[in-house]
């Protein structure tokens, strides 16, 4: 079981994949380049209450080549983000619980096969307009959770970023010290590095076998703890593989995780 604390320190291990992150799980989820991706997060149980709608804030995802590491290293990309809509005026997170806590994003089409992360984390701003180091009543809450993949495709394209959350993420940053009440929202714009879509060097990771790990209905063990989130890998629009972390409510309504078959573990809320 993870724990359901929100991570506030951004130098803290945690930030990466949560408090279980240098666990790995037993199995990886498979995918391929292309594919679209379902994280789905909940407290306790399939569509409930899924995150405290005064939770507002971003939902970003990261990859990195597979460690059994913490993670909290410069391993991380950045593919996918999302904060405020202007023409909808809702946040990640409203959609996120308007969608019965899933959300989805592309792994890049030209990506190398091999054994990867995936870290999807939610940004609670509702807290943000102090600085968690000046105050530590206060401050951004995030809730990460990794889970393993094994990358399937012809592409030869490596992550290319190396971004590093202890460092990358900062109490100067706007993203993460904002004020949710006081500031235009359509003024957001969420931390860490550019969103990468494909085109790049280096070393690809390690390939897969040639009889890849085959995904249950119940995925890895996540290293992250917050809203649990439970995530579907999906070719085209027909999901092929769930992943699923169970989570447990706290008094401020975070997401907590507990990973089962495909996820590093975490700390935070969610179910992947």
């Amino acid at each position: 079981m993870i724990r359901n604390d929100p991570v506030k320190d951004l130098g803290s291990p945690n930030l990466a994949c949560n408090a279980a992150g240098g666990t790995p799980a037993p199995q990886f989820v498979s995918a391929a380049a292309g594919d679209t991706v379902q994280f789905e997060w909940y407290h306790n149980t399939r569509n409930d209450d899924i995150i405290d709608a005064s939770h507002k804030g971003p939902i970003q995802v990261y990859l990195a080549p597979y460690t059994e590491t913490n993670a909290a290293s410069g391993i991380w990309t950045k593919i996918a983000s999302d904060g405020y809509d202007s023409s909808t005026q809702k946040w990640a997170v409203d959609d996120l619980i308007a969608n019965g806590g899933k959300h989805e994003f592309t792994i890049p089409a030209s990506l190398a096969p091999g054994k990867y992360l995936i870290r999807s984390e939610i940004i609670a701003l509702h807290e943000a307009d102090a600085n968690f180091q000046e105050n530590s009543l206060r401050g951004a809450q995030f809730y990460p959770d990794c889970v393993q993949f094994e990358i399937t495709g012809t592409g030869s394209d490596t992550p290319p970023e190396n971004f590093d959350f202890n460092t990358g993420y900062t109490e100067a940053d706007q993203g993460i010290v904002f004020n949710l009440y006081g500031a235009d929202p359509a003024s957001y714009t969420a931390p860490g590095p550019e969103v990468w879509s494909g085109g790049s060097s280096g070393t690809p990771p390690a390939s897969p076998s040639a009889s890849p790990s085959t995904p249950t209905s119940e995925v890895p063990e996540s290293t992250s703890g917050a809203d649990a989130p439970t995530s579907i890998a999906a070719s085209s629009s027909v999901p092929t593989t769930f992943i699923t972390a169970v989570a447990t409510p706290t008094s401020q309504s975070a997401p907590v995780a507990t990973a089962v078959a495909g996820e590093e573990d975490g700390d935070d809320t969610c179910d992947a």
